[in-house]
């Protein structure tokens, strides 16, 4: 996720609410597997680590490395490190070993954890902003790291960019990103990894060209819908600051995300393709029982799809975890992850 984010605005037939009750777990065959085995593996995530001192050297907070022991009680099975490797490259876009050192060490921190690590190169502003200077940076960045964890740390995913869109094209966006999954080949020949579809209102799946031969991709998208109801109150924006508050939760709203969910069931149907729901949301100020409602809503939609995903975020904004009371915010973790009946 960056701030602020693209507005989300579409326009729906009323018969989509029949989708609500669709399960769409598909039974397709892919190289003589289920579709979503891969995605299913990764399970239950969140997403930690995007804005905090541990890459600088600086204080463990406000995410601690012994936080991970709590995501992992709670029922999560994987963490989404949010990694902005390009403010770490010199002026030849080489990473700094200082903080490799330190990635290698939060990797082995969530693997001792029984935790799956997904490396997510975050540095969407860059590449949203100038497709150029992202494509050379990008490929700097996974020709060092798909050589350094080469061999290493199977259950390692990678993945290969947070977000593309702006100013980038899915024509343009699939050429990087084709580029960069033979990077990782080279020397990653059967590493998962994960594709995102372009960043947009419209979620344009069916424009993502990937190798028809790789059957170790992962496909992600993101879902903010409606980013007027997800993002209301967010101090960072003029418009979403003065939005609220706003409910959710009618057979509408429930339709309207159902059918956003069918389109990427369909073409993970066809395709023979597993989905990774990357991230999903609700700002602190919505109303606390709709909050609630939508996360319900938007996991075990995932769920019932096969469907890996990962809340945004462990703390920070949008938190599931508060820090300063070492604590979960029992609501939200209610929502992600219901109690065993």
């Amino acid at each position: 996720m960056t701030a602020p984010r693209a507005r989300w605005s579409r326009s729906f037939n009323l018969a989509a609410a029949a989708f609500v009750a669709v399960s769409l777990c598909s039974d397709a065959h892919a190289a003589g597997q289920l579709v979503p085995r891969d995605a299913a593996r990764l399970g239950r995530g969140i997403n930690i680590l995007g804005y905090d001192g541990i890459w600088e050297g600086g204080q463990n907070a406000p995410f601690r490395l012994d936080n991970l022991t709590a995501i992992k009680k709670a029922g999560f099975s994987h963490v989404r490190i949010n990694f902005f490797g390009f403010k770490f490259m010199d002026r030849g876009n080489m990473l700094d070993e200082v903080v490799l050192r330190r990635l290698d060490a939060v990797i082995e921190e969530i693997l001792a954890r029984n935790l799956v690590p997904i490396l997510d190169e975050h540095d969407t502003h860059v590449c949203q902003r100038d497709v150029s200077e992202c494509g050379e940076k990008l490929r700097a960045f996974w020709r060092q790291i798909a050589e350094r964890y080469a061999g290493r740390y199977p259950r390692l995913v990678f993945e290969v960019l947070n977000e593309p869109g702006g100013q980038m094209t899915s024509a343009s966006w699939n050429s990087l990103l084709n580029e960069c999954i033979g990077i990782i080949r080279r020397t990653n020949a059967e590493r998962r990894v994960i594709a995102a579809v372009l960043n947009t209102d419209e979620i344009p799946i069916d424009d993502l060209a990937l190798p028809a031969d790789d059957r170790n991709l992962i496909v992600t998208f993101h879902y903010y819908a409606p980013i007027r109801f997800t993002h209301q109150g967010a101090p960072w924006s003029e418009t979403f600051a003065r939005i609220g508050p706003l409910d959710w939760g009618s057979p509408d709203d429930e339709a309207k995300a159902a059918a956003d969910f069918e389109k990427v069931s369909r073409w993970s149907e066809r395709e023979k393709r597993a989905v990774y729901l990357g991230e999903f949301g609700v700002y602190e100020r919505a109303p606390s029982e709709s909050r609630q409602r939508y996360l319900s809503f938007v996991a075990r939609s995932a769920d019932r799809r096969g469907w890996a995903w990962a809340y945004w975020q462990f703390d920070h904004d949008f938190a599931a975890f508060d820090s300063a009371r070492q604590a979960w915010k029992p609501d939200i973790l209610r929502a992600l992850i219901p109690p065993a009946r």
